[in-house]
């Protein structure tokens, strides 16, 4: 329950925080309007896992050439 509420809050500032970084966005630098998911710490997206690499790739890095 506690973290719902926290949630919640967290909704209604991303909101607000959303709103105020629009009033000031230069739209020449910035085209696309904020989102409150840009704000709200709950919604961030994780980050993408790391890239895999084929084993050619590694072998060229990893192993010494004679």
């Amino acid at each position: 329950m506690a973290e719902a509420r926290c949630r919640e809050a967290w909704a209604y500032t991303a909101s607000r925080m959303a709103l105020v970084a629009n009033c000031h966005r230069d739209p020449r630098k910035r085209p696309t309007p904020y989102k409150p998911a840009d704000f709200h710490p709950y919604l961030r997206q994780p980050e993408p896992p790391a890239r895999k690499a084929s084993i050619e790739v590694l072998k060229q890095v990893f192993v010494e050439r004679s």
